[in-house]
Parts: C-alpha cells; structure tokens; sequence
C-alpha cells in the first residue's frame, strides 16, 4: 500500500462527511471535518433508511453504529380521513434517529484519530485541492418545508405511517426508547412560513401545517402525545433540484442531490455516495491520481449510481402533493394496481 501523501479536508458533518471521514481515518488518511454546528443535536429528517447495502455497510464499517436501531417492515398508508392499505418493505428499514447516528459517527471519527472541529465555517467559495462539500442541502428559490419533532406514546398502526395531505405528506417512524419520529413535508402557505427565529424552533407551526393540509386526525394524535419541545426542528426553502455538476468541486450527500424524502432512501444514498468516492480519495491521497482526476471518477460513479433513482423520485413527488394526482394515486393503490415492487427498486 502507498504511503499517504496528501490529507482530506470536509465541510460538513453529517452522514456523508463523518462517514466518509471515518472511512478514510480508517484507511490512514489524515482527515479535517468542519461543521457548522454541534453534537448532538436533532436534524429534520425522516429517520429511518431504506435500501442501505450490505456493501456499503461492510467498506464504511457502519454495522456497529446500527445494530440497535429498530427494524421496520410494515407501512400503513393513509389519506386525510382514512386508511388506504398496507404496504410491505422487501428489506427492513432502520429505525434511529439523527441525534444519535451523527453523535455516534462524531465519536467514531474523532476516535479514530479524525480532526473534527464543530461550530465552524468554512468560506465555501474557496475550494483547493483536498476539499471535499457534503454541506447539505443547496438552497434555490421558496420550495417547501420540512417539519420535525419526536413524541412519546403515540401507538402507530404499522411499524412506519405514511399520511397524504393537501400539498403536504407526513411520515411516522419508531426510533430509539420507544420515540416517534413525526416529520412532514409541507409546501409554504401565505402567513404560515416560519418569519423569524421563534417560529422556526415552536412546534404550534406544525399543528398550523396540519390543518392547512386537511390532516386534523393526525393532528389531534400529536396533541394527544407528549411532545419533545427541544426536538421540534424546520427547514425552509427544501427543493428537489437535479444532481449538482461537479465544475471541479466533489460534493457528496444532500450538496450533491437530495431525493423526496417519500422514498426513505436520503440516509442511504448519503453513505452510499461516501462509499463511492471512498477509493477515487484513497488514490489521491496516496499521490496514485491527481485531485481532478479523482473528483471526475466520483461524479461519474455518483451519476451512475443516482441517475436514474432521483429522476424517477422526483417523477413520483407530484403525485403525493396535489390531490388530483393523489385521487388517482389512492384509486390505483386501493385496486392493487400500483406496481410497489418496481417503483421501490427505480427509487433505492
């Protein structure tokens, strides 16, 4: 094996950067992460992973940080008033939430010898050699808004829900010490876009959401339960734009696409990108191929891989938002006529 030559630096510390960091601390590589926040700290993020491989899971070393995270099999979808049908996974989704993933992947690094520097930001107009972007996600034009927040002793009907309302969907998902994920994607509605700082972290704007999309049940469900205050978290301005050309930048995790969050498959396709570019970094740090050599062979492998899943996803996300699409959506999946298996295999 090649001695190491140059060192990695990131910028971001979620999934794709602390996975790709430990990876190549792993592999002796000297590795820098800069994040922008902390540890731990709750993200909005519908907290369960589906369709991560065996593969990447073995090359990134991540079995251990997901051995306890609950095993999901079940989906039950529902409409505004009522319940549509059961949906079975091919393979389990993995239940844990983003507080303890990242927490635990920042330990890992920093234990295997990673240089993680939290509550800094780096000048992202600047990119040499070495740097890599797994910044999250690009921000272009008013999109949509994710809405966050865990619950106690809320009983689900199936081991994930999957609730379709007017410009909205909601998903429901058991983690770690009985918790509930409760997260939705909602499109702004004039005077209910979160304005300032205080909105933004008060969960009164999800239950706003809720009835604006037709969702009062679901609503009254969360009402019923004990609420996280802390937890509650929103993103605004959330768009599903096409794969980010590289133009000499290696941007990986949601800084190079990000998949409608209906699929399940964002946490995967993070750690499956880190895995992707993990060989091409290995090479240049050992001075085997050059930085532009290697960020070339990870867009190519990161196209390949991607390609198709996103624009698929993106092709379904009309369909789960306006309620004409919908109507014919829920006729479909009543009669038995949605495809789910092949629709499943286009999007993970």
């Amino acid at each position: 094996m090649s001695a190491t030559r140059h060192s990695i630096e990131i910028v971001g510390g979620g999934l794709a950067g602390l996975s790709l960091g430990l990876a190549l601390r792993r592999a002796g590589v000297p590795v820098t992460v800069h994040e922008a926040g902390d540890y731990p700290r709750h993200r909005v993020c519908g907290e369960f992973i589906v369709g991560l491989d065996d593969t990447t899971l073995g090359r990134l070393g991540l079995a251990p940080l997901l051995a306890d995270a609950r095993r999901h099999r079940s989906v039950a979808w529902f409409d505004r008033k009522s319940f549509i049908r059961d949906q079975t996974l091919p393979t389990p989704a993995l239940g844990l939430s983003r507080r303890t993933l990242d927490a635990r992947l920042a330990a890992a690094f920093v234990a295997a010898g990673g240089d993680l520097r939290t509550k800094f930001r780096v000048d992202c107009a600047q990119a040499p050699p070495g740097r890599i972007f797994a910044t999250g996600r690009r921000r272009d034009g008013a999109g949509l808004l994710g809405l966050k927040v865990h619950v106690h002793g809320l009983a689900l009907a199936r081991d994930l829900e999957f609730h379709l309302g007017d410009g909205a969907y909601v998903g429901l998902a058991g983690v770690e010490n009985g918790t509930v994920n409760f997260c939705g994607l909602f499109r702004h509605r004039t005077g209910l876009a979160p304005t300032d700082a205080h909105e933004r972290h008060h969960a009164s704007l999800l239950f706003a959401y809720l009835a604006a999309a037709g969702l009062d049940a679901l609503g009254e469900r969360l009402r019923a339960a004990e609420i996280e205050t802390d937890s509650f978290c929103a993103v605004a301005a959330v768009d599903f734009l096409g794969a980010a050309v590289q133009s000499g930048r290696i941007r990986l995790g949601d800084a190079y696409a990000m998949i409608p969050p209906f699929t399940g498959n964002g946490m995967a396709m993070a750690f499956q990108g880190s895995h992707l570019a993990l060989d091409p970094l290995l090479a240049y740090a050992r001075a085997e191929q050059s930085w532009s050599e290697a960020g070339q062979l990870v867009a190519e492998r990161l196209h390949r891989r991607f390609r198709l899943r996103l624009g698929c996803a993106n092709a379904l996300q009309p369909f789960l938002f306006e309620p004409r699409r919908q109507r014919w959506l829920i006729s479909a999946h009543r009669a038995g006529l949605l495809p789910l298996r092949p629709l499943y295999r286009l999007t993970h």
